[in-house]
């Protein structure tokens, strides 16, 4: 077999013509025909990781250079589709071959591997609302919206402990057909370091609560996040979160102060079937002393400060049931909120034909659920809700929910259907 792939070796060079002038002036000595390396690359040619001649032979008992030996192991070590037997035999004429590699291979491997250092997810999303309200005078008013979504998720690998991971959002509202003045929107970008259990985030990232499982806030905020530990999770952040993306309430009192200095702390347990957590958030914006109903009048405070609770356990690999309390001790009115939700399976984007299913009550003060992650979120309201999602093709997710509840404020009927079908590719 050794004497089968000399012609493969030698063709198979990233560099055609100067690989072969560099060669022949190269300092380093041959590799021996009878070299363990020569069986690997062997097996990598069976396997069509490396390519040669038609015939794939050698001409003759020919010693390689090491040189040659090194720029085919990089163009090996350039590819992602390869077994983990063939990528475990790259590793190891990696090793053997590293100071060739970092000598003379290291510019033609780094520019075979910078196209593999980024890489691009997306989805292109179709979501229907319709929201069924009760105005003062019991008459049913509707307000539906039809948008179109895309998404883009490009992630780059700084080095072996730090990515950056971004997100491109283009919307269009299929009603009037208007999109956002053909704007594409960074949603977020950060840089994300890991280091065994200790993770960093710097730049703008997600804003999410999995200790009460996004019942107060699901959005993003500007800053910085650590995290650290294993069974125990421990999170802490800080930064500015834009009030623009709050709940009305909240929204129409940010005129004048339209981002929160934020801090926060969580702590998560849960290594089995049951789940633990709690999370403590500060804001501070002038928004706050003029948000609607928040304050009697008695004093002004400009403080948000959001404390919440949530336990979780999983019967088994179907059933699992969920409840969290939230609440916000700077506000005077409607400064609670919960939510229990009992789910079954669930679909995966991944595998054709899983489904899921869900039954939940939710009661949401709009003092303290500021942006919570519910598709049917009506701000300030109570009430019941189910959905159920399918995948019908592989990477294609559909989704169908219904709220049924009353507005806190005014005990009239607040209704919502909310429809979604995603493709991811």
């Amino acid at each position: 077999m050794k004497k089968t792939l000399v012609s493969a070796l030698t063709t198979a060079l990233v560099v055609g013509a100067a690989s072969t002038t560099f060669a022949a002036a190269n300092p380093f000595s041959d590799v021996p025909a009878d070299h363990w390396a020569y069986d690997a690359v062997s097996q990598l040619a069976a396997d069509g990781v490396i390519e040669g001649y038609g015939d794939t032979t050698f001409r003759g008992n020919q010693n390689i250079t090491r040189y040659e030996m090194a720029q085919m192991i990089a163009k090996a070590m350039a590819k992602s589709d390869v077994s983990a037997a063939d990528k475990a035999l790259i590793d190891k004429l990696a090793a053997e071959f590293s100071d060739e590699l970092n000598n003379l291979g290291v510019r033609v491997s780094n520019l075979e591997r910078n196209a593999d250092m980024v890489k691009w997810t997306g989805e292109a999303r179709y979501t229907y609302t319709s929201k069924r309200d009760e105005d003062t005078n019991g008459k049913k008013t509707k307000d539906n919206a039809d948008k179109l979504q895309f998404r883009l998720y490009p992630t780059a690998e700084v080095n072996n402990n730090w990515h950056v991971n971004a997100r491109l959002t283009a919307n269009t509202d299929l009603s009037s057909d208007k999109g956002d003045d053909g704007n594409v929107k960074l949603t977020y970008v950060y840089a994300d370091g890991q280091y065994g259990n200790f993770n960093v985030k710097l730049g703008k990232m997600p804003l999410y609560s999995v200790a009460d499982d996004g019942l107060v806030l699901d959005d993003f905020f500007s800053g910085a996040q650590v995290n650290f530990g294993k069974d125990l999770k421990a999170t802490l952040e800080a930064g500015r979160w834009n009030l623009e993306d709050a709940n009305d309430n909240i929204k129409d009192a940010a005129k004048n102060d339209d981002a929160a200095n934020y801090q926060g702390i969580e702590l998560n347990y849960g290594p089995n079937k049951l789940r633990l957590g709690a999370s403590y958030r500060h804001f501070n914006s002038a928004a706050f002393t003029v948000a609607d109903k928040y304050n009697d009048g008695t004093s002004k405070s400009d403080d948000a400060n959001i404390w919440s609770v949530g336990a979780g356990y999983k019967f088994d690999r179907n059933w699992d049931l969920f409840g969290a309390f939230a609440q916000n001790t700077e506000a005077d009115n409607y400064d609670t909120a919960h939510n229990i939700q009992l789910s079954y399976k669930g679909a995966e984007t991944a595998n054709k034909g899983t489904w899921g299913a869900y039954a939940a009550y939710r009661y949401l003060g709009e003092n303290v659920a500021l942006m919570p992650t519910y598709f049917t979120f009506q701000t300030n309201t109570k009430g019941w809700e189910v959905g159920a999602d399918y995948v019908p093709f592989k990477n294609v997710y559909t989704a169908i929910e219904y709220f049924d509840g009353k507005d806190l404020a005014t005990d009239r009927d607040a209704n919502t259907l909310f429809g979604r079908v995603s493709y991811f590719f």
